[in-house]
């Protein structure tokens, strides 16, 4: 539901946002501009074009080429 208002909000008042998720089918689906972290750093950057074929695998495997390191669920889920 919120994520279908702010796209609602974006389209019609074309406004600027900043959405923070770890969901990252939902980060590469949404927005014109993807920026992964980690540790506080930015580790990943994709514009509008590097997005439009990006997959959450891609995603991963640039993180484990750039970090050295693998993301798992429980990373994420604690």
């Amino acid at each position: 539901l919120v994520t279908t208002i702010t796209e609602r909000i974006v389209r019609e008042g074309g406004l600027t946002t900043l959405m923070v998720t770890h969901n990252m089918e939902q980060a590469i689906r949404l927005g014109n501009r993807l920026i992964m972290m980690h540790e506080g750093q930015i580790v990943y950057e994709a514009d509008a074009e590097t997005k439009a074929t990006l997959t959450v695998r891609d995603l991963l495997a640039e993180f484990a080429n750039i970090k050295g390191a693998t993301l798992s669920d429980k990373a994420f889920l604690g």
